[in-house]
């Protein structure tokens, strides 16, 4: 009979420990587009049958800026949509005061009204070559000038802009960045938590994280371009704009880099099967079941993308192998030879000098779930791809559900020392969702 061995030591998220945590339930990114609708319609009703344009001007300055911005968007690393000039410029008109010490006339209905016919032209080219938009992002960034404009206008309207409290308006509009960005990522959070199906405190960690960067650096140009144009006119704001430009440019750089080295490592993982080690599509699946799996148990964006480089090239040691294991499954041979095919497969990682988190990951893949050492237990990225990988093993090429349960079964029978039962269980429920296929 197998010893139960304590897990109190071994690092699993908190979430798994404690029981689900709260999660999104699919009406975050509903409720975020019906909101941006009903706002558009209003602003749009009221300013052409209400109030009417005010400055045309200065509204086709600051439409066109909207438009272009969001024509020049930009796709961030996770799939995140982002059109930096476009905030920025709509930011800048919610806080227009005043242009070159005039005071401006317009409502903040209309400062929705015009932000969201930019949106739409400048969407349109995109939609037109097929690209259309994220539009729970594109919802996400009208509402944020909607918020701006409507807290914005009341509470500046009664600071004397030129006595000693100019201050004032400046702080105002520093505190309403902030916030604002802060319930940004907190909305974003939310569909992002619904659509990878993990927890709602991860991603709004990772949110945070991966926004805070572009958010203030949007933010401070916003607030720059108000008081220059409040200064020196509209002609400003070319000046001003130039800067974000650039930082726009570095961003899409950034994000093209991470794409590059994702299709760089996805691509080394088919060597495996083109020289006939594994069966064909083994790491693809073993890599996407993983990433569920690690969304399952709360796993950090870092961690879930090392997760996804190892699962894709967990079995990469196999190409120092004189014959190959049949179907490469691995989850057949000796503990030995996968020890010794771990170990080859983390020195080739190690061999690019960037990777080390993925060759640990890589290397300790073979070891039982409580560990066997002074190294203590294997990480969790270990464990995800252990089971994975024996899962996907054991069921081959078959589709068959009652193989599946009958594989599910079997890694739950060595659960007391091979395998993470968290992670079985963790498989068990990926797998059961009717709308995954892990063949596919």
């Amino acid at each position: 009979m197998m010893k139960s061995v304590p897990t109190a030591s071994i690092r699993t998220p908190r979430g798994a420990r404690h029981g689900r945590q709260w999660r999104a339930v699919g009406w975050t990114r509903p409720l975020l587009i019906g909101a941006a609708l009903v706002s558009t319609a209003g602003s749009l009703l009221w300013t052409a049958i209400v109030a009417g344009f005010e400055q045309p001007r200065v509204t086709l300055a600051f439409g066109v800026l909207v438009a272009l911005g969001e024509f020049a968007r930009i796709t961030l690393p996770g799939g995140r949509e982002a059109a930096p000039i476009a905030s920025a410029s709509a930011m800048s008109y919610a806080f227009l005061f005043t242009i070159g010490g005039e005071p401006v006339a317009h409502s903040a209905w209309q400062v929705i009204a015009v932000v969201a016919v930019g949106m739409v032209v400048g969407e349109l080219p995109h939609v037109m070559v097929g690209r259309p938009p994220h539009w729970g992002d594109l919802a996400r960034r009208l509402l944020n000038i909607t918020v701006i404009a409507l807290l914005f206008k009341p509470l500046v309207a009664p600071v004397d802009l030129d006595g000693p409290l100019w201050w004032v308006s400046l702080l105002l509009m520093a505190v309403i960045v902030v916030g604002v960005w802060a319930i940004d990522s907190v909305a974003a959070a939310a569909i992002r938590a619904d659509r990878l199906r993990t927890r709602f405190r991860v991603t709004v960690h990772d949110e945070m994280r991966a926004q805070v960067a572009i958010g203030m650096a949007v933010g401070a140009s916003a607030i720059l371009m108000a008081l220059s144009v409040h200064v020196m006119g509209l002609t400003s704001l070319l000046v001003f704009t130039a800067p974000l430009l650039v930082t726009q440019v570095a961003f899409r750089r950034y994000a093209q880099i991470r794409r590059t080295y994702l299709q760089t490592v996805r691509a080394l993982s088919r060597v495996t099967e083109v020289g006939g080690y594994v069966e064909t599509g083994h790491s693809r699946r073993v890599s996407r079941l993983a990433h569920r799996i690690g969304c399952e148990l709360g796993m950090s964006e870092s961690e879930l993308l090392e997760l996804e480089y190892a699962a894709l090239m967990h079995d990469i040691g196999q190409l120092s192998l004189r014959d190959p294991i049949p179907s490469g499954a691995t989850v057949l041979a000796s503990p030995r030879e996968q020890r010794r095919i771990a170990e080859l497969g983390s020195s080739i990682i190690r061999e690019t000098g960037v990777l080390d988190g993925v060759a640990e990951l890589v290397r300790r893949q073979c070891e039982p779930y409580t560990g066997g050492g002074e190294a203590g237990p294997p990480p969790l990225g270990s464990r995800i791809i252990k089971v994975t990988n024996a899962f996907d093993d054991l069921v081959g090429d078959s589709t068959d559900r009652d193989r599946v349960e009958a594989v599910l079964q079997r890694l739950r029978m060595d659960t007391g020392h091979e395998y993470d039962p968290a992670v079985v269980e963790a498989l068990a429920t990926v797998l059961h969702r009717p709308a995954f296929r892990w063949r596919e």
